[in-house]
């Protein structure tokens, strides 16, 4: 028998981070293991206030703890920005498309996002590092609008050791009073350093709308192929399984079909970049 789809899994608030002053992670540990596949998405509720759906940002490899990083944008975000350690949430899922790990094995990798965008590919990169023999090698090239809007502050000086992991940021104004030593500018601009082959490689793109547009356009333009640009295409969705047909876009649930999705598969739908 198929689980129900409405039946949510309690879980308890372990931790809060900070990430910054929008952006929160909280890690929540279910009554019962939760396995997903990284790149796809649960439904995250408060009683008597609501759910939305959100892509975890820990590693598919851990099932009886989840991190979710959540940006404050409107009434139940706040609210749940507003939880403590020990209050209660509910979580159905996990739903949706997940990323082909296997298409990206003995390959380099590009990793290109920007904002709340890095909390799927904080997933992606991480399960990658637990079996990082199966990959080339991965270039993560992360944006956000200043230094202090950037989530995962304190772990990316750790995932630079590793020694098939090129990471680099970039921010869009350094704010007067900030300090900032990596690339200032849009994070496309950084797709000048890339030096991989284009041609044999996928590239893993999330972010704000605008970003994805001129993100894949750019990589469209360096070589990449249509059918290797992964997309992970987010917006508008609420239910999670299809009947508010919140995300329809084009011929495509986003909520079912997607969120991953390759620019192949969707490039001539309506409304792609809206």
């Amino acid at each position: 028998m198929k689980p129900n789809p409405y039946d949510a899994i309690p879980a308890v608030i372990t931790e809060t981070i900070d990430e910054t002053p929008l952006i929160r992670t909280l890690r929540l540990r279910p009554e019962r293991p939760l396995a997903f596949r990284t790149g796809q998405f649960i439904e995250l509720g408060l009683p008597g206030l609501g759910e939305a759906p959100f892509t975890p940002s820990s590693s598919h490899f851990i099932s009886d703890s989840l991190d979710v990083t959540i940006m404050k944008a409107g009434f139940l975000t706040d609210h749940i920005h507003k939880a403590k350690t020990g209050d209660k949430v509910g979580l159905r899922g996990p739903f949706g498309s997940a990323y082909p790990l296997e298409e990206f094995e003995n390959r380099d990798l590009l990793i290109l996002g920007g904002g709340c965008g890095l909390a799927p590919l904080r997933s992606l990169f991480l399960t990658l590092l637990d079996e990082v023999h199966r990959y080339k090698s991965i270039t993560f090239y992360a944006g956000a609008k200043t230094p202090q809007d950037c989530p995962y502050k304190d772990a990316f000086p750790e995932w630079r050791k590793h020694p098939k992991v090129k990471l680099v940021r970039a921010v869009d104004v350094v704010p007067p009073g900030e300090t900032w030593d990596e690339e200032v500018g849009v994070v496309t601009v950084l797709l000048a350093k890339l030096d991989i082959d284009p041609s044999s490689s996928p590239a893993v793109v999330c972010g704000p709308p605008v970003m994805m547009k001129f993100g894949t356009r750019d990589l469209l333009r360096l070589g990449f192929r249509e059918d290797r640009i992964y997309l992970s295409m987010e917006k508008k969705m609420y239910c999670g399984i299809g009947q508010c047909r919140h995300c329809l876009m084009g011929g495509y649930y986003v909520c079912k079909h997607g969120p991953v999705f390759t620019y192949a598969q969707i490039k001539n739908e309506e409304g792609l970049w809206d």
